[in-house]
């Protein structure tokens, strides 16, 4: 047998053409298949449909016998001290290792979507609450410390970052997205594949593609979505974070668009992600997706059908097990049924990845811990309590009620999120996904330090009387509880009512996968609870800790201060309790609107002249309570000075947008100035404005700094009639402000000549410069 597939030395495609020309079809197909070692062990889901698909420990005797393309979550299916897995990790490779033929051992992957998702490791912030920084370089950082702590204990692919675009808020998952807006998301997402690829772990783009379209925002719900929409909306920021990224890997939607699901689309995940995109990486199926397209979307009537179907769409391994691509599979390629080719195509990627992964050269592992691993030290920490800090979005403050200042006599904390650590967290962060499942790690909490906000409160202002009353709970209509809150809250100066979701999986919570809403009133009684805090006459805050965005007009102007956090993580206590005692500035800005009423969904700001408030067209007004971008501070801040480098472009030419931006308040604070533009007049109807840079900028009192952002033609493009994206000569409107309805400066420019179409190599970022602050 040839062992030029294991010289390090050789080309990686000469080593990788070696190894197939080995392999026998079994084997072959073991490299696109998974095992889900110890799933079994669970006493619920954190996958969907897992109580019906997954294997007992008896059936994976059978599994590697031929070697295995990856092992299914080793850390973060139960709980696990992180030494003891690398232990078993190095087991189960070992085993691949030295008693199958070939000796290829596995990609192991993982969830991290608010850290790694594994016992005691970090905690950081929900993807909505990075989305809210729109601070790119400190989400990359925390990437790359999540990639380090993954690659040190013997993991290599990540499940993350999730680019779906937020269509409508009732869906479960907007918690794990980077809001509203293509190009945040983009942008955002595109600095987190940087910083896991740079830590040598694999991201993962999903859901590819249109996930979060889903009719009436329930789960896997079919999408309804024209091709153009499709195109401009949902694709973008998968675009960014491939090319500009460099990740390595795609997760197919469970979805299907006007019919046809996304794991057996190849048209989506061939001719455009492939052919078109250049995509060389892997193409990896959602949990049991593969599956479904046999028993959810019905489009097979057998497994090896639907391993057929995903195979010759593009998708090369089945996870997180072999269900449909092992011997169902391998029953067709040997009838004719199916051609090998499609195996040998799928395999040919998988151990490109595993060669470029070092898993051909030898021991894949890292050595054997002598003692504990921290999954949690204090640069994790530090990150987290950033992201944290930058996140929390101050919505309102009438008559400057917050901060809070040090004479504060007496504080009513009321709420179901106020002194619940679990309130801080995500559903794919560890505590809330699989904790719930061990009744017995009880007393040892989620596992990492996460102080709740009643406990950072009352440490922040120890001179006041801090009294904590539940009032009711997050999910369940008991109002038993509202007296009391009600009582406290006469007896205090001032009530913080903290409200919110607790994530949860699959119906378990109020936010999170399975977790979708009929509307958008606050769960439970929670609305009843604020109307009767309301009702005492006292000051109310109010503060949201949760996973997506609720109706808070009906308090707009009657509480006197509103506080967004989206699960800020474990740091997320303390950060909420600095911004409500003046300790840290808030500069949070929302990627998501904050709606006024509970109904009328689905709705964004991404919306032509009909989509939004048409004067005699409808007795519904959807203007949203607070806007895309919104985000008040402690200090104020000027824009002045808008200027153009040129009132006219060509269609292959650029601008520089520049405006002065000045801190015109007493204390240093970041203002995040953003770049919006119009097209007035276009062939197809176009978003009153969307999004097109922005600039986070921190300044001292009394300072300036000039923002100058470098607007490619190529960011005015769109799909126009004929279903291909085109600069169109015309005039662009250029606005400048502090969020989508907080436009300071107006301007613009002209495109000449003919149009032009664009592809996949157009210009997809808006440069910015930000010069050094100055008096």
């Amino acid at each position: 047998m040839s062992t030029v597939w294991n010289d390090p030395s050789r080309p990686r495609d000469e080593r990788v053409e070696a190894l197939l020309a080995e392999m026998t079809l079994e084997e072959k197909l073991a490299q696109l298949g998974s095992a889900w070692v110890g799933v079994e062990r669970i006493s619920g889901n954190v996958a969907p449909m897992q109580d019906v698909f997954a294997r007992h420990a008896e059936d994976y005797a059978q599994a590697g016998k031929n070697g295995l393309g990856h092992l299914t979550r080793p850390f973060g299916t139960r709980p696990v001290e992180a030494a003891d897995g690398v232990r078993r990790l190095r087991e189960l490779q070992r085993s691949l290792i030295e008693d199958t033929r070939l000796g290829i051992p596995a990609i192991a992957h993982e969830e991290c979507l608010t850290g790694f998702t594994t016992y005691r490791a970090t905690v950081y912030p929900a993807a909505i609450a990075w989305a809210a920084t729109f601070d790119p370089d400190l989400v990359e950082r925390m990437a790359r410390a999540i990639g380090r702590d993954m690659r040190r204990v013997g993991v290599h692919q990540g499940l993350s970052p999730v680019l779906d675009v937020v269509r409508d808020y009732r869906w479960g998952r907007v918690e794990e997205t980077l809001g509203e807006d293509p190009y945040l998301v983009g942008t955002v997402g595109t600095a987190y594949v940087r910083g896991l690829e740079s830590a040598g772990v694999i991201a993962t783009l999903k859901h590819f593609a249109g996930y979060s379209a889903s009719r009436a925002a329930r789960n896997h719900a079919p999408v309804s979505m024209g091709r153009r929409e499709f195109a401009d909306v949902i694709l973008p920021p998968f675009e960014m974070a491939l090319r500009d990224g460099g990740a390595r890997s795609v997760m197919n939607s469970y979805a299907d668009v006007d019919g046809v699901p996304a794991g057996a689309d190849a048209s989506l995940l061939t001719d455009l992600l492939r052919d078109e995109w250049g995509f060389e990486g892997t193409v990896v199926s959602d949990y049991w997706s593969v599956a479904f397209l046999q028993t959810m979307h019905r489009i097979a009537e057998t497994p090896g059908q639907a391993g057929a179907h995903a195979l010759l769409a593009g998708i090369d391994v089945e996870l997180p097990d072999t269900l449909c691509f092992g011997e169902p599979l391998a029953e067709l390629v040997r009838d004719g049924e199916v051609p090998e080719d499609l195996v040998d195509r799928a395999v040919r990627r998988v151990l490109r990845q595993k060669a470029e992964l070092g898993l051909l050269d030898g021991d894949p592992m890292p050595s054997t811990p002598d003692g504990p691993i921290d999954l949690d030290p204090a640069g994790n920490r530090e990150i987290a309590r950033r992201l944290a800090e930058q996140s929390i979005t101050l919505l309102a403050n009438r008559d400057d009620a917050l901060p809070l200042t040090a004479d504060t006599r007496s504080i009513a904390v009321i709420g179901p999120c106020a002194d619940d650590p679990y309130a801080l967290f995500g559903c794919y962060a560890f505590p809330n996904h699989v904790l719930p499942h061990h009744p017995e790690l009880a007393e040892d909490g989620p596992g990492v330090q996460a102080p709740s906000l009643l406990t950072s409160l009352t440490a922040e202002l120890p001179a006041a009387d801090v009294r904590y009353e539940p009032g009711c709970p997050v999910k369940d209509e008991d109002r038993a509880g509202i007296a009391a809150a009600v009582a406290a809250a006469r007896e205090a100066e001032v009530c913080v009512a903290v409200v919110g979701d607790r994530a949860g999986l699959f119906g378990r919570g109020t936010s999170g996968e399975g977790c979708d809403a009929p509307d958008l009133s606050l769960p439970g009684v929670q609305d009843e609870l604020v109307e009767a805090l309301l009702a005492t006459g006292t000051p109310v805050i109010l503060v949201v800790i949760s996973g997506r965005p609720y109706a808070l007009g009906p308090y707009t102007d009657r509480v006197v201060a509103a506080v967004q956090a989206f699960f800020p993580g474990e740091e997320g206590g303390a950060a909420l309790a600095g911004v409500l005692s003046g300790r840290i500035n808030p500069s949070g800005r929302l990627p998501v609107q904050i709606p006024a009423s509970p109904g009328g969904q689905p709705g964004t700001y991404l919306h032509p002249p009909l989509g939004g408030n048409s004067e005699g067209v409808s007795n519904l007004d959807p203007t949203p309570a607070f806007p895309f971008g919104h985000g008040l501070s402690y200090t104020t801040f000027a824009y002045t000075d808008l200027e153009l480098s040129s009132d006219e472009i060509a269609a292959d030419g650029e601008v520089e947008i520049a405006c002065t931006l000045r801190n015109t308040g007493d204390r240093r604070g970041a203002e995040v100035v953003q770049l919006y533009l119009g097209d007035p007049v276009a062939q197809v109807t176009r978003p009153l404005l969307q999004l097109a840079g922005f600039a986070r900028v921190e300044l001292a009192p009394g300072e300036r700094a000039r923002v100058t952002f470098r607007l490619h033609a190529d960011r005015t493009s769109f799909t126009g009639l004929d279903m291909r994206r085109v600069i169109e000569p015309g005039e662009i409107t250029v606005m400048v402000g502090a969020s989508s309805a907080g436009i300071r400066l107006r301007g613009g420019f002209r495109l000449t000549g003919r149009g032009r179409p664009v592809g996949h190599d157009r210009v997809l970022h808006t440069p910015v410069q930000i010069e050094a602050p100055g008096a």
